[in-house]
Formats: C-alpha cells, structure tokens, sequence
C-alpha cells in the first residue's frame, strides 16, 4: 500500500517541507526504482529517461530504433546513470509479450511504466473517406500497445502492492480539436482505460497518472505546417511533468485550456462546435492530407 501514500498533496507537501527544514533537496522516490520508458529514443521519451535517470532511477528504454535507443543509453550511462536498451515494435503482440518477459527475467520487477511512445495525425474527415487505415494504426500504437504492457507488468505490480504507470496523452482529450478524430480518440481510449484501471487497482496500491500535454516541439509535429510558428512546449518541459507524475502521482496532469474546454464542452456544447468549427476553418489541412484529398477528387 505504499504507493497510495504519495498521491496525496499532502505526501508530497510534506516531503518538501521535511528537506528544505533539512536544509536540502528532497529525495527523489525515483531513486532505486526501475522505470520503463516508451519513445525513448527522441523526443518527451529520451528527456524523460535522462531527467529520471538524473534522479536515481533505472531507466528501460524500449522503442522501435535500435540505434537511437544505444545513442540515448550510452549518454545515461556517460552522465553517471543506469539504463538498459530493448528495442521493441509494439504494435506486434508477441513482440510486446516476449519484451515484457525478457525484461521481468533481466530485472525482476518494473515499478513504473511510462507509455510516451504515440504516432499522432491531422487529416480531416472528409480527407479519411478512404483511409479506416489510419484510425487502425493510430489505434495500434497509441492504445492496444500500452494496453499490451501495462496488462503484461500489471501482476508483478499488484503482487507486490506496489506500482505506478504514467500515461503521455493530450489535452486534446479536454479540447476535442477537429481534424484530429483519430489521434484523439486513441488517446481518450487510453485516458478512460486507466481511470478505469486505477479505481480496480486502488486497493492494490497500484496507481495511475494521465498527463495531457499540450503542443509540444518534436519530430511527430513536423509535418504539419500550421504548428511551425505555433508556442509549443520543449521535450524537456514536457518531461519535467511526466517526472512530476512519476513521483507525485496525481490522478491527471492537465493545463487550464483542456480544463477550460472540458467545462465549455459540458456547459454550453453547441456553441463549443462552433468555436472550434470557425477555429479549425482557418487553418488548412496540411499538404500531405491536401494532395490526398485532391487526388480522391480526382478518380
């Protein structure tokens, strides 16, 4: 039941309190633990491998690119920190579960998970006619595969009574923005999945976090135009947040426009669609989706 005690303001108030009367920095309680990280191998998921390996932790890089994987394990280890590399497509079932076996035999436990790793797209519906596919591996990588892992590290959690899984969403959740059906809707499946999860686990001393970020500057966003001269946050800041949910475990990490929107949303929903219908009208799809559309006009 230990892992009940952090998500409470009070834990963490305390804590605090308790090291700066010490006349220091409070300890991490990342600090021994062992945390797997998905995406790790750019992007929200190196900066948070780095920032918890830069606290204590054992970090499990897991991603798709093998060598990116070795870059970022090597600069863990050259900073003084303890991480280990498993290159892993996890929209591949057997790949996942042969992961997660490998991992709980090398390490024997892991006690927090972060599922960072996500694909995202901008493709408005009327661009989507012909491509289900799209919500297919959406879905793939951004629910059925954290899904996957968490159901696969869940037992060893529970059999302890002791473990955390952190959750990277979006405050698109909240916000609803169109042109992002599918991006959205995976993440919302993984929001509700373990609010869900973490009331079953509540007496298990297993606990979930749902951080919503907002834009953030990495790789995903690139190809589309519109966000090239939109604020977006760093990696780093983005990371700072999933470390707070690491050691505090709030039940949601969210920002005050998805929260805004949430109750604009609940209150006064027609006028919600048409802010956001205006909203999404000035800015365009981005080229890709465009000659998509175009070339379906076309046949």
């Amino acid at each position: 039941m230990s892992g009940l005690l952090l998500t409470t303001p009070r834990a963490w108030l305390r804590r605090h309190l308790l090291a700066r009367l010490a006349g220091g920095e409070p300890s991490s309680p990342l600090r021994g633990r062992t945390v797997l990280v998905t995406g790790a191998s750019s992007g929200i998921g190196e900066a948070t491998a780095v920032a918890v390996a830069a606290r204590g932790g054992k970090v499990i890089l897991v991603a798709r690119r093998g060598e990116e994987l070795k870059r970022v394990e090597g600069g863990i280890r050259a900073a003084g920190g303890t991480a280990h590399a498993y290159a892993c497509d996890l929209t591949d079932a057997e790949a996942t579960e042969l992961l997660v076996g490998r991992v709980l035999a090398e390490h024997r436990q892991v006690d927090m998970l972060v599922n960072n790793a996500g694909r995202s797209i901008r493709r408005s519906l009327s661009a989507s006619y012909h491509r289900v596919h799209d919500f297919e591996r959406t879905m793939a990588i951004n629910y059925f595969a954290p899904v996957r892992l968490i159901l696969g590290l869940l037992p060893q959690m529970v059999e302890r009574g002791s473990g955390h899984v952190v959750n990277v969403v979006s405050w698109g959740v909240q916000v609803k923005a169109p042109k992002f059906a599918a991006y959205i809707a995976s993440k919302t499946a993984l929001d509700t999945f373990s609010r869900i999860a973490g009331r079953e686990t509540y007496g298990a001393g297993v606990t979930f976090t749902n951080v919503r970020l907002p834009l953030v500057r990495t790789d995903m966003i690139g190809p589309t135009d519109v966000y090239r001269k939109s604020p977006a946050m760093s990696p780093e800041q983005a990371a700072a947040r999933v470390v707070r949910a690491l050691e505090d475990r709030p039940l949601t990490i969210s920002t005050w426009v998805g929260n805004v929107s949430e109750v604009m949303n609940l209150l006064a929903p027609r006028l919600s669609d048409a802010v956001a219908h205006a909203a999404a009208k000035r800015f365009p799809e981005s080229p890709a989706a465009a000659r998509h559309a175009d070339n379906r006009e076309r046949r």
